[in-house]
Order: structure tokens, then sequence, then C-alpha cells
């Protein structure tokens, strides 16, 4: 048997129980919020059929999305084509320079590409937006309206790693719908500030915007054809700033006058009211830019109401032009936060659907979401030390264990400790204090209690703060009720 040289695909990580502990901080203190909002949990699988995702996310998004083999049916699909080949082919250019002329030679892409559906029906989901769209429809019948739900599981993405960007990542998503509200819009601003600032952030803006007045843009320079080229293009100003924007539009259709039209609009500067003064101008005749317009102001208004005695909250708010987000299903607000304490990108993003699920059969139902980037957001509280030493710590108190009789009367004081959902441990082997101290201190345990033979004699145990060192002679109830209040 050969010995193969462990490793991970890249974009992926191992999770060390002390990061885990730091992640399930991270899930729970979002999950609470969700849960005090009326948001109840439901998981889906971790694979879709590909054409529930394709078609979703623009052409960029689907070439991201990570496609799985037919196990089983690959050979036989191919042999359906004609089409035999040995162990050297190593890729798809290979796969077509190498296959045989006759009886089906496939000598392109787009041959290829036909026989895809045969060699691939399934995908690792994308996201968690569309696999809660077709849950929607496929238990329509189940749930009532409006559903609130929300979702804490991986995804998948094709993408390039880098820095705070992986393949796979853990998306915390909150939707709602069946409700046209726009209070849920500012529920979700709430959501993410509540949430945020419980993880200990202090300085991050939560940008908005609005799909239809993006529409309203594109309709004043006369390109409504172009919106989709015209967001994908202005969500990179912050990236590759104005001058790359206006390369990209012209690549994309656009003229020059176009862009001198579009400049003073997504350059905007000033206040949110200000923004929308200058919009409510410059959009005077799309009834579309303006009922956007409205809406952003619809939801800026009920924020007010909500949180007249949280002051500080309005001013992490941003209404943002340029904030497009690619995403084809996107009709109304949308959304993005960004930390400003860290570089990073966004740390969370959604927005208004008001066709998903008609993708899918169901016509007529508006939903709403926004997305938790989670992996991005640990990043970021390690960079800044936010972890609390709680969110570190696993077992809270270690039984040390010297020889068989310390064993066997540490086993019930073990059971103690756990009835009184205290989390401990006994030291499974004796061993030399030392090496038992270590382990304590390997695993971040603040407590110890030592049990030799003057605590067994007396029934009062040692109990160690691992942190000052200090040593106390106490029954077990005090132990308990210390640890407790510890």
């Amino acid at each position: 048997m050969s010995i193969t040289k462990p490793s991970l695909p890249k974009g992926t990580r191992d999770f060390s129980p002390q990061e885990m502990v730091k992640r399930n901080y991270i899930f729970d203190t979002i999950k609470t919020v969700f849960k005090k909002y009326g948001y109840a949990e439901i998981q889906t699988p971790s694979m879709e059929n590909l054409q529930t995702l394709t078609g979703k996310y623009g052409d960029e998004g689907d070439k991201l999305i990570f496609k799985i083999l037919n196990s089983g049916d690959f050979l036989n699909s191919l042999t359906d084509f004609g089409i035999l080949f040995g162990p050297q082919i190593k890729n798809i250019q290979d796969f077509i320079k190498n296959m045989p002329l006759e009886p089906t030679p496939i000598r392109s892409i787009v041959d290829y590409k036909k026989l895809t559906p045969k060699i691939s029906e399934k995908a690792l989901r994308y996201d968690l937006t569309v696999p809660f769209a077709r849950y929607v429809v496929m238990h329509q019948s189940e749930i009532s309206f409006p559903f609130k739900r929300f979702q804490v599981q991986p995804v998948w993405r094709a993408d390039r790693p880098q820095k705070g960007r992986y393949r796979e990542f853990y998306q915390c998503d909150a939707d709602v719908v069946g409700s046209p509200s726009l209070l849920n819009e500012a529920e979700f601003i709430l959501i993410y500030h509540e949430a945020l600032t419980n993880l200990g952030l202090k300085d991050f803006n939560i940008k908005i915007n609005n799909r239809k007045i993006l529409s309203g843009i594109a309709e004043i320079i006369g390109k409504p054809e172009l919106i989709v080229d015209m967001t994908v293009a202005i969500d990179k100003l912050d990236k590759i700033g104005f001058e790359g924007v206006t390369k990209e539009l012209i690549e994309r259709g656009f003229t020059q006058e176009d862009i001198q039209k579009l400049e003073p609009v997504i350059m905007l500067k000033g206040s949110n009211v200000e923004k929308l003064e200058s919009l409510k101008t410059v959009l005077a005749s799309s009834a579309t830019g303006l009922k956007g317009i409205a809406e952003i102001e619809r939801v800026f208004d009920y924020v007010a109401k909500l949180t007249s005695s949280i002051s500080h909250l309005t001013s992490s708010i941003e209404l943002d032009i340029t904030l497009a987000r690619g995403l084809n299903y996107y009709t109304g607000c949308i959304f993005e936060v960004k930390t400003n304490e860290v570089a990073m990108g966004s740390i969370g993003g959604g927005g208004r659907y008001d066709d998903l699920t008609g993708m899918f059969g169901l016509k007529d139902l508006t939903g709403v979401g926004i997305s938790f980037g989670a992996d991005r957001i640990y990043d970021v509280l390690e960079e800044l030390n936010l972890f609390p030493a709680s969110a570190a710590q696993g077992t809270k108190v270690l039984i040390s264990n010297f020889d068989e009789a310390a064993e066997l009367y540490a086993l019930p004081i073990l059971q103690q400790l756990r009835t009184a959902n205290i989390s401990a441990e006994l030291y499974p082997s004796s061993a030399k204090l030392k090496k038992q101290m270590s382990y304590a201190d390997d695993k971040n345990i603040p407590f110890v209690i030592l049990i030799g033979g003057d605590e067994i004699e007396s029934g009062l145990l040692t109990l160690k703060n691992m942190h000052s060192g200090n040593q106390q002679k106490l029954d077990i109830t005090t132990i308990i009720t210390q640890l407790k209040q510890a």
C-alpha cells in the first residue's frame, strides 16, 4: 500500500477544536439575533440539481459553480457518443485532442457542452438563497406565509483562493418570502447592526442601494438593455477605480457620452438625504428610478422610527449608488456590509428578489434576504482580537489522576460536575502532575481539581486557578458554586 502525502484542496481548511469554539461563537451570536426577529432554522442538501442553480447568478456566477461528475454513468455517457480514451487524457484539451475520429468525433468545446448534461447533472450549492427558493416551492403547502427562515451551512465556489476568499465557506442567511413590506428591509439593517455590535465590531458600514435606481440610470442614458453590463462594471468601482470602470463599460457597449452622463451619478457625494435629492433630479424622467428612490426613503423612515433610541445606528447606514451586486435575481433594495477596522471585502450582503421562486413555477411571491460572511467575520475578529476568553474555552475544569484510588474517587465527582452543567474531564490515565498541567494549558482549561491522599481522607478537594495559580481546599458543593460564578 503506497503512502499518500496528506493535503487539502486549495481554498479549503481544517478547523481545530479551538477554532470551532470561536466559529460556533459567531454562529450562535448571529442565530440568537435571527431568532429574536422571528426567523426559524432550516437546512438544505449540499448538492442541488445543476438546472436548479444555473442561470440564477449571471454568467460570471455560473462559471464558479462546482459541477459534480455523474459517478457510474460517466463512462457510459462517453460510450454513447462513441468516445474511447486512455490514461493519457489529463484535461479537456487532451480529451478533445486525443479522441478517436470515429464513430462520433467531438472536436470542439461546443460539442463537449452538448455532452455536459450526461457528464454532470448535479452541483454543489453556490449560495443558500436559490436552494431556499427551491425549498419554498417544493414545501409551499406545508409552510405559512410570510415565511421567515434562517440557514447556517457551507457553500462552494470555484473561485481563486486569496485572503478572505475561500472555495468552501459558510454563509449565515436570513430570508422572508411572501411579504412585500419594506419593514423587512429595515429590520435586516437592525439585524446586521445588532449582530455585528454583539460580536464586538464598532466601525462598519451597512450599504444600501436599489436595483430600480440602477435601472433608472440605465434608462436615462438610453441603454436599458445593458442594465446587467452596467451594474457588473460599476460594482467594481472601489476595486478598479473610475478609469477601470470606464474601460470596462466601453468594452461592454457604452459610449463616451454615456459615461459622461453616468459619472456624476455614480460619483455622488454628501449625506444620504443629499444623495437622494440629487437622484430625484437626475432620474426625474424615469418612473422606475423614482420608485427605487421612494423605496429607499421608506426603509430609512422605518429605521428612524425603530431606532429612535439608537443614535449611532443611522451613522452606519450609507446609500451607495455604486453598490450593484451582479447577481441577476435582485429586483429592489440591495445590501452590503463592510468593516472599516480591517482591510477585508464585504462581510455581508443581500437584497430583494421579486421573481426568484417564479423560476421554479411559483409566481408572484416576493422575497428579501441577507447573508453574513462567517469566514470573513472570523478573520476580522481574529485580527482585532475580539473573541472573548469564553469563546476559546471548551472544558472548564480538569480532574487530575495520579493513581487508581484517585481515579475511582474522582468518578462520582466528575458526574456531579457534569450534572451541574459544568464541562469537565478526568485525565484519562495516571501521569505526572507536570504532564497533566501541560494538558490543561494546551486546552486552555481554566481550573484543575487535584485529588491525592489528603483530599480523599479529608473530603476537601484542591481547586487550582490555572490563570492566577491560586489554590483552595474546598468541598465539591462549594467548587460547583465557584465554577458556575466563574
